[in-house]
């Protein structure tokens, strides 16, 4: 995606979440008048919409930037309908087993690329650093950061393979047990796309 203002706009949006236009220039280094024209050209697309949440103070009500369904498949969605339609086959003619198998399998593969990305990485704050890198570099839009009592958090802001982990929930379960094992750590999933969250968010403790 190029780094238009506009397209700024979109990035900002998913991985921060709702923005006020305010925050959004800012953020951007345009004037607010800028930002103001940005979002009326994305809401004209259908790619963003406003909210209006209560004002403080005496002030006026103010709105909230939120991304579309329009707008969020502006990001990559690994062809989330031929992903759904070939799963839902599957399952289908050859039964859940097969499902199952295919799941087993894609989580070794990950699980050794994950390892021999892994192995020069020292403590877990390098782990959790690497496998952020790698997230990112396959499409969820992944951050971290460490918490004031040293557990870490890994959110991810987009999730490529969505239409597959709805089709299968066992895509989510196999990717939290692949970080388990990659990261040799104690992982809990505390936010959840599918549950309705904007994004996925991990807990990530020392065993």
């Amino acid at each position: 995606m190029r780094q238009s203002p506009a397209n700024r706009i979109l990035i900002l949006i998913k991985t921060d979440g709702p923005q006020l236009g305010g925050a959004i220039g800012d953020a951007l280094g345009i004037s607010a008048e800028a930002a103001r024209q940005q979002l009326a050209k994305l809401a004209e697309q259908g790619l963003v919409e406003p909210v209006t949440i209560g004002a403080t103070g005496r002030g006026r009500p103010r709105q909230l930037w939120h991304l579309t369904a329009a707008g969020n498949r502006q990001f990559p969605d690994g062809h989330a309908e031929l992903t759904a339609n070939l799963l839902v086959t599957l399952v289908e003619q050859l039964g859940p087993a097969a499902l199952d198998t295919v799941i087993s399998a894609r989580e070794a593969d990950t699980l050794q690329r994950y390892r021999l990305e892994l192995e020069n990485a020292g403590d877990l704050a390098a782990r959790v650093e690497v496998l952020a890198a790698i997230r990112t570099r396959e499409g969820y839009m992944a951050d971290h950061w460490q918490e004031a009592d040293g557990s870490f958090t890994l959110v991810e802001n987009h999730c490529p393979i969505c239409a597959a982990a709805t089709a299968c929930a066992g895509f989510c379960r196999s990717e939290l047990e692949t970080f388990r094992t990659a990261l040799g750590a104690d992982v809990e999933r505390r936010e959840h796309i599918l549950a309705g969250a904007r994004r996925c968010a991990y807990g990530i403790t020392p065993r």
